[in-house]
This record gives structure tokens, sequence and C-alpha cells, in this order.
């Protein structure tokens, strides 16, 4: 396993996606298509071709620039949505807007879900951590810290927790199992600690994104709501095709335990550097509250046949990823 001495630099990458976006969606016309075309259609090949290496880090490093650019991708989220709110007052919803939305979608999806992900393991009530409540609200998926942090992180790989799918599942059924089962999760969290009813965290989230969206149809028309809702909408999908590859056919025995062994790991830099260290999975869940910039390669971890960008593809036609991940299941 290639080990590789890493500054944040290469994470800058990841910025390429969001201005790539902004500027296509300003521009208008198929221009508006520039995101999808960048991270579906030439990120696989970047990525299929990308070497792989697990890193490690310089002593004393300093840990501002990782946070800088958090924040910068929370940013570059709000900014992206702007820009498609008024692409669809301008346009109104024709098929460039629908462009326009699922490229701002897989903005969305990186810039605020995987960005609230990691935001969202910090400290409770923390600068960071309110900007991850701010991320998800752009995608209307405010329960998912909830979720994620105190359901999925306790039974992952087990019938218990809705976004790890077993073998022969297909992409397409778990998402339709997947979303409304960790919404009943979320809120069945805080019921069990006694904030149920109208007290319940997941209503108030809930009111919060009806109260955005209903302003954003007085303010804005029709047309910037389909365009955002299209756009929160294949965020969603984003994030749920992500927790499927993550965990996809690896169950903990009975009795046992989960370990390394429950997580698949990808060691592409491209996917690495591009979705904040994400491939790193296994070690994610070694210990949720370490940063990304801790994570680090597991030998003995089950591997991804490729990176995020080339298992999309595979993904998305559930009979040839199931021939091709099936026989790779520990």
């Amino acid at each position: 396993m290639e080990e590789r001495v890493e500054s944040w630099l290469p994470h800058l990458l990841g910025f390429i996606l969001p201005i790539i976006t902004i500027v296509g969606v300003f521009l208008g016309g198929w221009w508006s298509a520039s995101g999808l075309v960048w991270a579906l259609g030439i990120g696989p090949i970047i990525d299929f071709f990308s070497p792989e290496g697990v890193p490690t880090r310089k002593d004393g490093f300093s840990t501002t620039p990782w946070n800088m650019l958090l924040f910068g991708h929370s940013i570059a989220a709000i900014a992206a949505i702007s820009i498609l709110l008024y692409r669809a007052q301008l346009d109104g919803m024709v098929a460039t807007t629908i462009a326009a939305a699922i490229s701002v979608g897989l903005v969305s999806g990186v810039s605020g879900i995987i960005n609230a992900h990691e935001q969202g393991h910090r400290r409770k009530g923390s600068l960071i951590w309110r900007m991850a409540r701010l991320n998800l609200l752009w995608v209307m998926y405010m329960h998912f810290t909830t979720e994620h942090n105190h359901g999925h992180h306790r039974h992952y790989a087990t019938e218990l927790d809705p976004a790890s799918s077993p073998k022969g599942r297909g992409l397409w059924i778990q998402i339709i199992r997947t979303i409304p089962l960790q919404f009943i999760s979320a809120w069945k969290t805080h019921s069990d600690k006694g904030r149920k009813g109208i007290k319940n965290p997941i209503l108030h989230g809930l009111l919060i994104q009806i109260t955005f969206v209903t302003g954003l149809w007085f303010g804005l028309g029709l047309d910037a709501v389909l365009a955002f809702l299209l756009s929160a909408g294949f965020a969603i999908i984003l994030l749920e095709f992500v927790n499927y590859v993550q965990h996809y056919g690896l169950r903990v025995e009975d009795g046992g335990k989960q370990t390394v062994m429950h997580s698949w790991e990808s060691r592409k830099l491209w996917s690495r550097w591009t979705l904040m260290e994400l491939p790193l999975h296994p070690a994610h869940h070694l210990k949720a509250s370490e940063p990304m910039w801790n994570l680090r390669g597991h030998q003995t971890a089950p591997q991804l046949p490729h990176g995020y960008y080339v298992c999309f593809w595979l993904v998305i036609i559930p009979p040839l990823w199931k021939a091709v991940m099936d026989k790779r299941i520990p």
C-alpha cells in the first residue's frame, strides 16, 4: 500500500466542479450542463486512470487550511444554488434549466452534503457544526446529521441500518427504501430521548424546510422552486448512492462487531482529493469524530474495484454492479 505525504493543497481540486458549474449556469444555454459533463463525463475518465495511494501527514501541520476548505465548500454550495435560482427566473423550467439544476445538484451533493457530513461530526453547537445544518437545508435533508451520527454509525452493516444495503439489492430499490426509513429512524432517535411530537427536532427541521421553499415560491416564483427541488433531489440521490457503495453486501455476523471489514475503501487519488477523503470510509467508522485529515487507509479493508466516479456508472445499472461486486464481497 503506497503511502504519500500529502498536504491540503490537492483538495483544492474539489473546487473545480463548483467553479465550472457556477460559470456554466451563469452563461446559460447548454453551458449550464458544464458541471454535469465535468463530474459524470470527464470525472470518471480521470478517476479510472488515477493512481492509488493513502495519505500520511507531516508532523505539526496546521489544521486551519483544512477547515477553510470546508467553509469554502459551504460558500460554493450557496453560490451555486443562488445562480441556479437566477437562471430559473430568467429562463423558466426549460431543458437547459433542468441541466443546470442537475449540475447544481452535483455541487450540492459534494460541497453541500459531503461537506455537511464532515462538519456534522464536529462539536455540536460550534460554528462549523452549524454550517452543516445550513448545508443540509439547501438539499432539504436536515435530518441527515441525526440519522448518520446516531443511527448509521451505531448500526451500519446490520439489518437495523436503512443506509446499508444487503447483497443483491439494487440501487433504485435501496433508494426507495432508505430515504423514508432514515427519516423515520431520525425521528425515533429524538422521540426515544423524550423529545416527542412538536418537541421533536426533526419536525422543526421539516418546518424550516417547508418555510424556506414557501418563501422561495412567493419571492422568486414556481420555476425557481422547481429548479431548487430538482437540484436537492439529485443531491439526495448522490448521497444515497454513496451510502450504497460504502456498505453494499457487507454484514456483521450475529453476535459480532463492526470492523474495517464492514466498509468499502477506495484509494483512488481523484476520488479522495475531490470528495474530502470520503473513500477512506473504514477509517471513518473506526472513529467517527476523526477529521478528514486524520483518515488513513487500512490494508485489510475490502477494496472497491474503482473510485466513486467510475462506480457511479456501475451502480446505476444494478445487474452490472452486482456482477462486478458480488464476487468481491468478503
